[in-house]
């Protein structure tokens, strides 16, 4: 872990009266990372589209809009619902939109006139779900992830999409390319990969450029390639607004903590407080944190431990999460709480109906986990 990260500055006070397993939002830190985010942007908080799947609580949402950024990314349309409530008034659903769901948005767009409600589409025949509606369009392009959008070579179809977009009416906002498939553990590498993508993607532009289509705005770049954008240097220079779209940042995770440079001094802003429930054998001990509270969805070990090197998570169960307790270490006391870096935070916080709310090592709130889940899938 990172030697910016006190394991003491995170023990809350009090915290015996808290029933677990627990999510904890520590706002102080949540507040850091949201200033760390915009000073490596240069100041410029236009340059940031988070995507608000790891946020999820309406009052963090709320303080990314009081810090000028009121534009994110969605994938359900609970988060949609949740960012229009929240102060947002631009916001993309970075998801394919079909059949009712299609419909959904288009209703949360007529609710919220004032708001540029935006969706992708990766073909002319998915552009008929928003005709006549006031919904913008992104052309997903796939930029190498092959789980959505439309290949990055095949700029004919691009345009062909781009100028149906036009014909029907429908206003054109730009270019969706989220290249989180770029993990390499050696940043240099990762950069140059990411750099790669970023000069077809350029040829793309240009492209539409030549066919008389003007690029309003490239998203890229989650949280993995996030430094390979900030060093692209002809990002810098666009006449189209490049927007990074990184959210797991506003929390953090163990695999995001690995994955950014420590210079970026990000904090780990949401943990799960957990208890030692049984010791079954002499080197292990089991928590209250299985895979319905913290996602193992990234693998094991599902989180880290704050301050306790010595205890190694091992794969969970539903309810329980066993530790490997290293050879001549303390053991843990039944009933003693630890504090856990999920692995994954995003869908970390979509487990818990509720979240504390920290500020110091006080609890200063409960809070609502506003967009967990979905809405009904049907009125």
């Amino acid at each position: 872990m990172r030697a910016s990260v006190e394991p003491q500055s995170y023990v809350i006070a009090s915290a015996d009266r808290i029933q677990t397993p627990a999510l904890a939002i520590y706002l102080d830190f949540v507040e850091h990372n949201i200033t760390t985010t915009l000073q490596l942007l240069g100041g410029n908080p236009n340059r940031w589209r988070p995507h608000i799947k790891t946020a999820k609580i309406a009052s963090v949402i709320r303080g990314l809009v009081e810090r000028g950024v009121p534009q994110f990314k969605c994938a359900t349309t609970l988060e949609l619902l949740t960012a229009c409530e929240a102060g947002a008034t631009d916001v993309l659903v970075a998801y394919p939109c079909v059949g009712a769901r299609a419909t959904r948005v288009r209703e949360i767009a007529l609710a919220y006139p004032h708001m540029q409600i935006s969706a992708l589409v990766e073909s002319v025949e998915g552009i008929e779900a928003f005709a006549g509606s006031a919904v913008g369009l992104f052309i997903d392009v796939n930029a190498g992830m092959d789980r959505t959008g439309v290949s990055e070579e095949s700029i004919g179809a691009i345009t062909d999409i781009a100028k149906a977009i036009a014909h029907r009416g429908l206003r054109f906002r730009g270019l969706h390319y989220y290249d989180g498939h770029h993990r390499a553990t050696d940043l240099e590498a990762r950069a140059a990969e990411a750099h790669r993508g970023y000069d077809r993607l350029l040829g793309i532009v240009n492209h539409l450029a030549d066919a008389g289509i003007e690029v309003e705005e490239v998203i890229t770049s989650g949280t993995p390639s996030f430094p390979a954008a900030l060093e692209y240097k002809p990002f810098q220079s666009a006449k189209f607004l490049h927007r990074v779209s990184p959210g797991t940042v506003v929390y953090n995770d163990f695999v995001s903590l690995s994955q950014l440079p420590e210079q970026f001094d990000y904090r780990p802003a949401a943990l799960v407080i957990t208890t030692v429930v049984s010791r079954p054998l002499d080197l292990i001990v089991t928590c209250d944190a299985g895979h319905k509270t913290v996602s193992a969805d990234s693998g094991d070990p599902t989180c880290a431990v704050l301050g306790h090197p010595e205890l190694t998570p091992i794969h969970p169960s539903e309810e329980h999460l066993p530790m490997q307790v290293a050879t001549g270490a303390r053991l843990p006391e039944i009933g003693e709480q630890l504090y856990l870096i999920p692995r994954h935070v995003c869908p970390t916080v979509n487990n818990f109906d509720h979240a504390l709310l920290i500020r110091g090592q006080e609890i200063v709130g409960l809070s609502k986990v506003d967009a967990r889940g979905r809405e009904k899938p049907i009125a």
